[in-house]
């Protein structure tokens, strides 16, 4: 947190996305939404019959586009009412260009958020 800013610190920014996600661990796997993607992680809508628990790592395969198929490692890193949030544990080699292409100037622009 930066000195003055109250209960304000600082994140990589986020970009605002609609698109598809496969979520899967061992043999269960979930259909879902991605809300939100940033240089470190990606913030989807909660699907239906969801179980996991936090620190638990998943496969994620992120439909963008209908062309660009992003898959990479994460973990699970909170749980809402209606969001999974999710950071990278392991980005392929072949797909670390797609993504921060994907993310522009998002990649590594930080922004501020409220605690």
């Amino acid at each position: 947190m930066t000195k003055g800013t109250g209960n304000r610190g600082l994140r990589p920014a986020r970009l605002a996305l609609n698109s598809a996600v496969l979520i899967s661990s061992g043999h269960n796997a979930w259909t879902s939404e991605i809300e939100d993607i940033s240089a470190t992680g990606v913030l989807v809508a909660k699907p239906d019959g969801w179980h996991g628990a936090v620190g638990e790592v998943f496969a994620l395969d992120m439909l963008v586009c209908d062309s660009l198929d992003i898959h990479v490692e994460a973990r699970l890193a909170r749980v809402t009412d209606s969001q999974l949030g999710f950071a990278y544990e392991r980005i392929p080699e072949d797909r670390e260009a797609p993504l921060w292409n994907l993310l522009g100037g998002y990649a590594d622009r930080l922004e501020p958020y409220s605690i």
